[in-house]
């Protein structure tokens, strides 16, 4: 069976994750949360201690470290993390650590090794022009900061977490800026790449959108069972 890669790139916040699960479920194609690498990365980094330097102690953690996804669930050297990297600090932790160029390629081996056996959906950074530069869909999610941060003030405030919506909105507009000036792979829109701006548009309608697409060049697409 031929096998295809959807890559969608964008900021936090913007519905990439949403839009990639609901994608992945329509099509029966494999989800691939590539933000929650990062973050279980962070969650390990904060665990120890450790400080956000590359040095020879990252790298060594690096080769100690075990990211794998099995039914749905985000797995940290055989722990279930879903909930535990879904912090602002661990957010936080994650952009940091993602900065170093030896963390992002690491991620990006275990990212492209995932996505040469099986069609994939997958949603993060670097996807459209690192990971699957040959992807034969290419999508930018994104939406304005302050939509973003709505949403994000929402997921924390439901998940009993106490921040303000203020809180929310300078944590994202100071991960925007940190991902768009680091040298390593700074965020940006693949020329090649779709924009899809979720500001005014609904989860449903860019599903549609992308399943559309895929449907209309006739995908072999795996069986449900």
């Amino acid at each position: 069976m031929d096998i295809f890669q959807i890559a969608i790139d964008g900021p936090g916040g913007a519905g990439k994750s949403t839009v990639a699960k609901a994608v992945a479920q329509k099509l029966n194609i494999e989800y691939i949360d590539t933000g929650a690498m990062y973050r279980a990365f962070g969650l390990k980094m904060l665990r120890l201690g450790m400080a956000m330097e590359d040095n020879e102690k990252l790298r060594q953690l690096l080769s100690e470290t075990v990211i794998d996804f099995k039914n749905g669930n985000t797995i940290l050297d055989g722990e279930v993390v879903n909930n535990l990297i879904r912090t602002q600090e661990v957010s936080m932790a994650a952009s940091g650590c993602s900065a170093f160029p030896a963390v992002r390629e690491k991620m990006v081996e275990i990212q492209q090794n995932m996505g040469r056996t099986k069609s994939v959906i997958m949603d993060g950074r670097d996807i459209c022009e690192v990971v699957f530069p040959n992807a034969k869909y290419k999508y930018f999610i994104t939406a304005e900061p302050e939509e973003r941060a709505k949403r994000r003030y929402k997921e924390l405030i439901d998940k009993g977490q106490k921040i303000s919506y203020e809180e929310v909105l300078t944590q994202i507009r100071q991960r925007d800026l940190n991902d768009s000036t680091r040298a390593a792979s700074p965020m940006k829109k693949a020329p090649d790449a779709e924009l899809l701006d979720t500001t005014h548009m609904t989860v449903e309608e860019a599903v549609k959108h992308i399943c559309d697409q895929v449907l209309k060049n006739g995908e072999n697409l795996p069986l449900k069972p």
